[in-house]
């Protein structure tokens, strides 16, 4: 008994579906803001300036909390905008992947920042929260654009540095971190990654 005959037509399909599923597989996360990033850099200037050192204080953590909303409401606007700019699916593939390996180490900061504010060390709050945003964009940069995961290792680097620095320093930290840092990657990625 002679197999079953599919016109030529129904395999080229399968065939292309295959094909744009594999290469969406192999693409990195291009969405990545670069101006996102700067903006992001600018208001934690700003943050780093209206808050001052590291205290102990509840306002201190208040305006860093602030912050850290303002800082993921820009990214997450600025990440749709370029997407769909460039026509990258958010919700599959990469973007997806990116996410998957970025939300853990988010996760572990917002547990940690409950845990060192309830027991009196908030001052070392700022290496906690380098060292894990760090980590979480290098694991997702791991499905991004070359420079993210650079970018990721440079945070990790600063949150070691001010876990070794005096708790005095914070601010600075977190001044050379979430301001220039992102500040300084931006303008590489919006320039070499298309805004």
């Amino acid at each position: 008994m002679p197999g079953r005959v599919y016109p030529i037509h129904a395999h080229a399909a399968a065939d292309l579906r295959f094909i744009r599923d594999a290469m969406a597989r192999a693409t990195a996360f291009t969405a990545v803001p670069g101006w996102g990033g700067v903006m992001m850099g600018a208001s934690a200037l700003a943050a780093s300036a209206i808050a001052g050192r590291p205290d102990g204080s509840r306002r201190w953590l208040a305006i860093w909390l602030a912050e850290a909303v303002l800082a993921c409401a820009i990214a997450t606007v600025t990440i749709v905008i370029k997407a769909r700019r460039s026509g990258a699916p958010l919700s599959a593939g990469p973007a997806l992947r990116f996410a998957l390996a970025f939300a853990p180490p988010m996760a572990a900061g917002v547990v940690l920042t409950a845990v060192f504010a309830s027991t009196g060390l908030t001052s070392r709050l700022p290496g906690c929260w380098l060292l894990l945003y760090g980590t979480a964009v290098a694991t997702g940069g791991a499905f991004s654009v070359r420079v993210v995961p650079v970018m990721g290792l440079c945070f990790m680097a600063l949150g070691a540095g001010a876990f070794a620095a005096p708790p005095s320093w914070g601010h600075w930290m977190m001044a050379a971190g979430f301001g220039a840092l992102h500040i300084v990657f931006g303008v590489v990625i919006a320039r070499r990654y298309g805004g």
